[in-house]
């Protein structure tokens, strides 16, 4: 149902790191009008897959694609068959107490569970997307029980050459499906997302540590103003990510702002 919200201005809002706005107008009433989605509902996905013959099916998300700074942390969780939890959702829509008590519970719920991390330098040399999928790989080959399938979060599954740097045996008799807004749909996926959340985030804060002057425990090594200064001030850390503009941007790399944000 739309809501209607009394304004009497413009408002701005920012949705990139920089140089790019949305603006609502005031309408004719002197109201903005927003529309509220509805959440999405969770899919049999497990169980459709448990019906056609597979074993154990796992559920593959990550954290950190996005950050100018740290690792890439993804999760892989193999849930009880039938499982359900009324608080676990998207990890994007939890507060950051909220994953921090469903994180345990999940631990403790799970057949099993495993993290896998892939770090800067490596995020540096093969890119982050191939690094995001590196990260899923390690995770599956955490698992206490090796998975014959598994529901991974987006639109890309994971090629065969990752499998093998990433030490995992069993990819010839894994059956891989991707589902987009697998984190909204899929309740073994939204699980992973919200234990790849709390294990970077509390990465991020150890780092903090070792890099007090960034801000990392406050922005997680996202974007935001008081990163981007800190950046302009110190220059990058040996753990900010010298293949995204920004930091190239610091290190005098790029001379112009017009450009893709990831470069090769």
């Amino acid at each position: 149902m739309p809501i209607c919200v009394q304004a009497t201005r413009t408002v701005h809002f920012i949705c990139s790191y920089r140089g790019f706005w949305l603006q609502q107008k005031t309408m004719k009433s002197g109201q903005i009008s927003l529309i509220v989605a509805e959440p999405l509902q969770f899919r049999d996905f497990e169980a459709q897959n448990y019906a056609r013959g597979f074993r154990f099916v796992a559920g593959i998300d990550e954290a950190g694609r996005g950050p100018l700074a740290g690792p890439v942390v993804a999760a892989a969780v193999v849930l009880p068959r039938g499982f359900t939890h009324g608080e676990i959702k998207d990890s994007k829509l939890l507060s950051p107490a909220q994953r921090e008590k469903l994180s345990p519970l999940i631990r403790q719920e799970a057949v099993c569970w495993g993290l896998g991390v892939v770090e800067v330098d490596e995020i540096d040399r093969i890119n982050i997307l191939q690094a995001s999928l590196l990260a899923m790989v390690k995770a599956l080959g955490a698992l206490a029980s090796k998975p014959d399938c598994v529901l991974i979060d987006g639109n890309q599954s994971i090629p065969s050459p990752l499998f093998r740097a990433g030490k995992f045996s069993g990819a010839k008799s894994l059956f891989q499906k991707t589902i987009i807004k697998g984190d909204q749909l899929c309740i073994s996926i939204a699980a992973a997302s919200i234990l790849a959340k709390v294990a970077r985030d509390a990465m991020m804060v150890e780092l903090d540590k070792q890099y007090p002057e960034y801000g990392f425990a406050s922005h997680k090594g996202y974007s935001c103003a008081a990163h981007f200064e800190a950046l302009k001030r110190y220059g990058p850390s040996p753990i900010h990510r010298q293949s995204f503009r920004p930091v190239r941007e610091a290190l005098g790399l790029v001379t112009t702002s017009i450009g893709p944000l990831f470069e090769p």
